[in-house]
Formats: C-alpha cells, sequence, structure tokens
C-alpha cells in the first residue's frame, strides 16, 4: 500500500551521496549463541505489529523523467510482513567484517531494508546482534526502542505510539541561536594516513575513566563527549599548522560540529522513524586547557522548544524536490568539511533488562552512515555495563584508529584534571 513522501530528513538520507545510506547498532553479550529458532520467536513476539518494520523503500516513478529528481516513500505489503524473515545466521564475522562487507552494500528492493544478524565472533566469548538497516527507516532512538524491547524483563514496543509521528514542535539549542544554514566554518585536516578509503575504528572507554572526567560539577556523559572530541580537533589543527589557534576564534574561525537532537515529546518515546534534526554546535578548538574546553561545552545542547515556522516547513519541502543540478550545488555546500569537520552522536541503551534470554549484554557499538568526504563522525554507544566509542572516517585507511586512540588521550587528560 502506498505511502506518503519521505519528509525532509529521511529524503535526504535516501538521497545520500556518499554511498548506502546504511547505519545500524551492534549489541554484544556473553554466553552461547541463541539457537536461530530462539530468535525467530522473540522478535515475533516483541516486534508483531510494527508497520514501520514492514515498509518498503520504492522511488516514485509515477513522475516524468526531467530535471525535477523523484521522491520517495514508503509502501506496506497488503499482506503483512513477518519481522522474523529479517533475521540472518551470518556465521563467524567480527563487526569489522560486517561493516567492510554489508555497510556498503545496498539493500536490495522489494524487501524492508533492515536486518537483525547473529554474528559469532570466534575471538570472542559471545555473540552479537547486529541491526542494520537503511537510515531513512529509523533514527538511532528509534533502535534503542526496538533492541530494548528484545531484552528480558522489557515490554514491546506501543504499536499505537510508534505510528503516531513525533509532532509539529522543534527542539533547538538556547545557547547562542544557530549559524545560517550556509553558513561555513573552519575546515580540519585529518590526519590522511594510509589508503584513501572508508575506515571504521571501535574503542572499550574504562568505566572508571568516563566517571572520572564526568567529576567536575555540571559535567555530563554528553558534554565530555563534545570536549574529548573538540580536542581531538585541535590536536589536527595543531598537527596540520597553517592555523593560528592562538588569536581566538574570530580569527581563526569557526569550527562547527554536527549534533543530532531527538525531536520527540514526551509522550511520544515509542514513534518509529526519524524524528531529529541536525544542529551545528561550536568546538573550542581555541582553548588549550581541557578542563576550559569541558566549561565550554557546557550548556551547548541545552534546548528549546517552539512551533516548526512556516518558512521552514517551506524550505523542507521544496528542498526534497530541487532539480538534479541544485541538489548538487547545495550538496557541495552543505557537506564541505568547512560546513561541519566532524559529526558526533550519542546514544544510550536505557534497558530494562540486562540480558537476551539470559545471556548478560555487556557493550553497545554504533555504526553511522559513510560520512562526507575529509570529516569523520564519532559515535558514543552506552549501556549500564559502559561506553564504547565508534570512529568512522574517509580519508585514510589509518585514520579511523587514530582519531579514536586520540580520544582516549583526550579523555584521560579530562579525567586527570577532574580529579
Amino acid at each position: 500500500m502506498p505511502g506518503p513522501h519521505l519528509p525532509f530528513m529521511e529524503e535526504g538520507m535516501a538521497r545520500w551521496p556518499f554511498g548506502p545510506p546504511n547505519a545500524g547498532i551492534a549489541l554484544d553479550f556473553t554466553g552461547p549463541p541463541p539457537q536461530l529458532a530462539e530468535l525467530h520467536t522473540l522478535v515475533r513476539e516483541r516486534w508483531a505489529g510494527l508497520p514501520r518494520l514492514a515498509g518498503q523503500l520504492v522511488r516514485d516513478e509515477r513522475r516524468p523523467l526531467s530535471g525535477w529528481s523523484r521522491r520517495h516513500r514508503w509502501e506496506t505489503p497488503a499482506a503483512g510482513h513477518d519481522p522474523a524473515g529479517q533475521v540472518r545466521d551470518t556465521g563467524t564475522a567480527t563487526l569489522r567484517d560486517a561493516v567492510r562487507d554489508w555497510f556498503h552494500r545496498p539493500f536490495p528492493g522489494g524487501e524492508p531494508p533492515w536486518n537483525l544478524h547473529l554474528l559469532h565472533d570466534p575471538s570472542a566469548a559471545g555473540f552479537t546482534l547486529l541491526f542494520r538497516m537503511h537510515h531513512s527507516l529509523l533514527d538511532g532512538r528509534s533502535l534503542t526502542t526496538l533492541l530494548r524491547a528484545l531484552l528480558d524483563g522489557c515490554g514491546p514496543v506501543d504499536a499505537g505510539a510508534a505510528a503516531a509521528g513525533p509532532g509539529g514542535l522543534r527542539r533547538a539549542p538556547a545557547a547562542g541561536g544557530q549559524p545560517g544554514l550556509l553558513a561555513a566554518g573552519l575546515a580540519v585536516p585529518l590526519p590522511g594516513k594510509g589508503e584513501r578509503r572508508t575506515a571504521y575504528a571501535v574503542l572499550d572507554l574504562p568505566p572508571e575513566l568516563v566517571r572520572a572526567a564526568r567529576r567536575p560539577p555540571g559535567a555530563t556523559t554528553n558534554t565530555v563527549f563534545l570536549a574529548a572530541v573538540s580536542g581531538v580537533l585541535r590536536s589536527c589543527l595543531l598537527t596540520a599548522g597553517p592555523v593560528d589557534l592562538t588569536q581566538g576564534a574570530e580569527a581563526a574561525g569557526p569550527v562547527w560540529l554536527s549534533v543530532p537532537v531527538d525531536q520527540r515529546p514526551a509522550d511520544r518515546g515509542d514513534f518509529l522513524g526519524n524524528a531529529f534534526c541536525n544542529v551545528r554546535l561550536p568546538a573550542p578548538v581555541t582553548l588549550p586547557d581541557p578542563t576550559a574546553r569541558l566549561r565550554a561545552c557546557a550548556g551547548l545542547l541545552t534546548t528549546v522548544t517552539r512551533p516548526l515556522g512556516r518558512a521552514e516547513k517551506l524550505l523542507e519541502s521544496a528542498a526534497t524536490a530541487l532539480p538534479g543540478p541544485a541538489q548538487a550545488l547545495a550538496r557541495g555546500r552543505l557537506f564541505a568539511p568547512a560546513y561541519a569537520p566532524a559529526a558526533c552522536t550519542y546514544v544510550h541503551l536505557r534497558e530494562t533488562g540486562r540480558t537476551l534470554a539470559g545471556r548478560p549484554l555487556h557493550r553497545i557499538s554504533l555504526v553511522p552512515m559513510i560520512p562526507p568526504d575529509d570529516t569523520v563522525t564519532f559515535a558514543l554507544g552506552g549501556c549500564a555495563r559502559g561506553h564504547t566509542l565508534s570512529v568512522f572516517t574517509n580519508s585514510g585507511a589509518e585514520d579511523a584508529d587514530l582519531l579514536a586512540e586520540s580520544f582516549r588521550h583526550e579523555l584521560v587528560l579530562l579525567a586527570e584534571a577532574g580529579g
């Protein structure tokens, strides 16, 4: 059954120009992996009656071929859909294998663009559940809503709330307002080490290190995260050498961090789909002291809620129907390294249960979309057992590991200052 055209954010991801817009979350468990039939039963029980998981992404072929790009829509099969059919036993593969082999491969047409993979990593004492999806389908909050429902002691997703929509309000940062849509800042040269290709790294962050970095009054995991990323970008600028950071932000130019802000109101937390907007926040790269950078990040994510303006609605509606050449020009501006050299996303699984059929959950790792050229995505995943950092780049084969280690170093500096 055909649905309406995709909204602004989802249409933008459907046309992502840097590779398939695939993303995901991996849950690591200790203990023997479940049988595939057991996993099928859990998925059927917990994810039944959710139309979003049955949707197929199709391109609108009814519009005549012209300079105007055809838009996408969701279609739901009239016969319904068994979500257990999307579960895959992938065998002995690591998370890096999965990212390298699957996240660059588009989903086939004619089926919902998601899978739940069961991975048996022979080097690990346990197994991994990897939810892989086309990002137009779900955002990070939706993923944690779904995956939490699989855990022991958690109720199923509220089907009514899942389809209720995110509402018409917009949540935006309160501090300092937002830069203009086309306002650029300072590009940050990434290391560029090794063959130029996508690279993905995962780093476990010791819980005691995160706690120590969070010790100063008012510090949160989010502000520590933004401060550490700011320190990484400052190191990149100092290593590259062409920018004088001693003259302050006005002389150097702002470095913008792209950060998603959830738009769900409190009573629609189970909404499944994409209900976020990306905002740009200033990274305090000119401050040499890590504690000062942490203080500068305080309050950046304090938000105010307001109705979406008429002009904003018209702009979003028009942007999804721009002709191809105009879209290419917009991409060249909005995805340039000077627009936002780094993206930061934090997803925390606030689970009620901490086991899957008795097997303990000990880590979650995020897999973001392939970032724009010469930019980096830092993704922080959290659960009751601690935090994991994922880094995705396309500037060099060694860059993701180098930037992850640089993040660890910045976190140590924050922890030492906090102690």
